[in-house]
């Protein structure tokens, strides 16, 4: 088994330095193991640049695994490199659509019995990486009011109970009572899906299935088949936000009638201002933006197919 480099988050919680702990013992029974905590980019650099050809682990959520591909893909180092990831915190949405078990002690076995497969990557058009997916509209307005909600309740959990979780659920509800109406056109490879005379209440662009901690937004995206997920909403009016509100809690959004999939190698979205969440991250208000699929950006270290997704 090769080395392994884990890069923590120097920030991360008590409850989650205790779960790296646990998985760290699983580990150290099968390789050599050297823990990194950073805290900003440059320190991320650093360790970025003294990794040599050790098999590098993520131990944290998404935001963590973006910050380590980012750096990588910025280094023009993503394509050498295979990665793991040890699930921490709340939304692991990257883990659960790919089978990575968020017991910290089943993640890491993982790590050492897995397989190494290629995983897909979206770029936009200034170069910045989206590894789990991006979506602009409700969903990124549910996400600016989760991420206050997830801060207020993240330190009110006892245990491996944690209510930050609660955080995107809450914003999600928030949203819905006074969410966007946008004009917008988007194309997916050349093709225009919507043209800027219907109003979009979401577009999602999905690499990976699920947002939020586990809302599957995109079901059928998969990082591993070479193409990008695009859905757009239109249920703009009270009663149809209603009915797709609990079409995404039944998982069956995407049979209705207002709402629109496409799949592609590129997607573009302009027209009135937007706000994007892409990897848990907000930024905006936008314009226009283009994402394109790099497949086989890097390689990651995987469940075996077929052992099922916890």
């Amino acid at each position: 088994m090769e080395p392994l480099l884990v890069i923590r988050n120097a920030d991360a919680g008590t409850a989650d330095e205790a779960n790296l702990e646990r998985a760290l013992a699983v580990l150290r029974a099968g390789t050599s193991v050297e823990v990194a905590a950073t805290s900003d980019p440059g320190e991320l650099n650093g360790v970025l640049h003294r990794a040599a050809s050790r098999r590098i682990v993520v131990a944290g959520g998404d935001g963590s695994l973006h910050a380590v591909v980012a750096a990588l893909h910025r280094r023009h180092e993503l394509s050498e490199r295979v990665l793991g990831l040890l699930p921490l915190g709340t939304g692991n949405d990257f883990a659960r659509g790919q089978g990575i078990p968020l017991d910290p002690e089943d993640a890491a076995r993982v790590l050492l019995e897995g397989e190494v497969r290629p995983v897909d990557l979206l770029v936009d058009e200034v170069g910045e990486v989206v590894v789990n997916g991006v979506h602009l509209g409700a969903g990124a307005e549910a996400s600016r009011h989760g991420a206050v909600w997830k801060q207020r309740l993240g330190s009110l959990g006892v245990g491996r109970l944690n209510l930050g979780r609660l955080g995107y659920p809450i914003g999600a509800a928030i949203a819905a009572l006074d969410p966007p109406s946008l004009r917008l056109r988007v194309e997916v490879d050349g093709e225009v899906m919507v043209d800027l005379d219907r109003r979009v209440l979401m577009v999602a662009v999905g690499n990976a299935p699920s947002v939020g901690g586990g809302t599957e937004l995109t079901p059928g995206a998969d990082p591993g088949d070479g193409l990008l997920d695009v859905l757009v909403s239109l249920a703009t009016d009270p009663l149809d936000r209603l009915g797709y509100a609990a079409g995404v809690a039944l998982g069956r959004h995407a049979e209705r009638d207002d709402v629109l999939t496409a799949r592609g190698l590129s997607v573009t979205v302009a027209g009135e201002e937007f706000w994007c969440s892409a990897d848990g991250e907000l930024y905006g208000p936008e314009r226009m933006r283009t994402w394109h699929l790099e497949p086989a950006a890097y390689r990651m270290v995987l469940p075996a197919r077929g052992a099922g997704r916890l």
